[in-house]
């Protein structure tokens, strides 16, 4: 009786120890066994860009930590899933990438939408007010724009300058000047302005400008050590103020179904540095990478000099032609495009005063 009552509590001992030092590892089996979602990210800039060290390598990590590990997401810089900048929209839509990084205006008319922020002097100096205000645009009035997609963020950057190899200080100075256009209607404002604007993907830059098949280029500083404008061009002309000449906007797009087969916390998780909270990460990337850059610019000695206010108001008043040919091809669609304009402006104001 007494062997039998010493061998139940030496095996219930054994039983309850086994079951406390299995604990942890169950815990750990049930983590390892979680489901877990790596995307792919694409875009057409170098690894060694502002946005893909400053933006989407943090990015990527946070969704990383807050997901304990179980929600990666691998860069593919440069193009190196293959293809050609204006197809990067398609290969999300299509699958080819899980996410991807492109501007809109890379295939022009395709989403006019979004466009009324590429007019001139639209968008606000500060890339922290168009940030917000093209996504809050977006929420209200472009879900069926971008509606082949799950659109993760969509944005625009500062006020971009122009680069180039003679100093500009009056709208006669642009006379002739061949610079690269990001955008369709930065084309047709530089156009006005007596400039001619070559359209060209942000990675052919570099040798254009070497091989003097450019003048310049219309970029915002951000972008400006990526591609070694600084080098290959001394001039580098501000507009002061906002409303600014010009900005671009951008779309990080995600493949919808892709987004839906994922779990659904891993899903709150990408959802919550989504949206607004993305835009504003974005929009103070590009504002603090500007100062950084224009610093490092002027300290080579390269001329960085401003219109003046009142030259700033020749321009805008020579480029308000774009805008009404805008507005009337708006409305040839049935859509008022003068209404768009003025929600556009509302938001910049909106968040500028912020």
């Amino acid at each position: 009786m007494g062997i039998g009552r010493r061998r139940f509590l030496t095996l219930a001992g054994t039983a309850a120890a086994g079951a406390a030092f299995g604990a942890p590892m169950v815990i750990r089996n049930a983590r390892a066994q979680a489901p877990q979602v790596t995307l792919k990210l694409h875009h057409f800039l170098p690894a060694v860009s502002n946005v893909h060290t400053k933006l989407w390598t943090p990015w990527a990590k946070k969704l990383e930590t807050e997901s304990g590990g179980r929600l990666k997401v691998d860069i593919f810089p440069a193009m190196q899933l293959g293809g050609a900048p204006p197809q990067l929209f398609d290969q999300a839509r299509d699958g080819v990438a899980d996410l991807v990084w492109t501007l809109p205006g890379n295939t022009p008319g395709r989403f006019p939408g979004v466009e009324v922020f590429e007019l001139p002097f639209i968008g606000a100096k500060r890339g922290i007010a168009n940030a917000p205000a093209v996504q809050e645009f977006y929420e209200t009035y472009l879900r069926d724009e971008f509606k082949d997609v799950h659109p993760i963020v969509v944005w625009a950057h500062d006020g971009g300058l122009i680069h180039a190899n003679k100093p500009v200080k009056v709208m006669e100075d642009l006379k002739g000047l061949k610079l690269r256009s990001p955008t369709r209607f930065a084309g047709e404002a530089l156009k006005a302005l007596g400039a001619t604007g070559i359209p060209m993907p942000i990675p052919q830059v570099p040798e254009a400008l070497a091989q003097r098949v450019l003048d310049g280029c219309v970029v915002p500083w951000e972008v400006v050590p990526a591609i070694k404008v600084h080098e290959l061009v001394k001039n580098h002309i501000d507009i002061p103020g906002s409303p600014t000449l010009y900005t671009a906007t951008f779309i990080l797009a995600m493949n919808k179904a892709k987004y839906a087969a994922m779990p659904a916390d891993l899903k709150k998780i990408l959802d919550d540095n989504s949206g607004q909270a993305l835009a504003k990460m974005a929009g103070a990337m590009w504002d603090n990478e500007g100062i950084a850059v224009s610093d490092m610019v002027r300290k080579r000695s390269n001329s960085i000099t401003a219109i003046t206010p009142d030259e700033a108001a020749r321009w805008r008043k020579t480029t308000q032609p774009v805008i009404d040919d805008w507005i009337k091809a708006m409305k040839d669609k049935g859509i008022d495009g003068g209404k768009m304009i003025e929600n556009a402006r509302a938001l910049v104001a909106k968040y500028d005063k912020v």
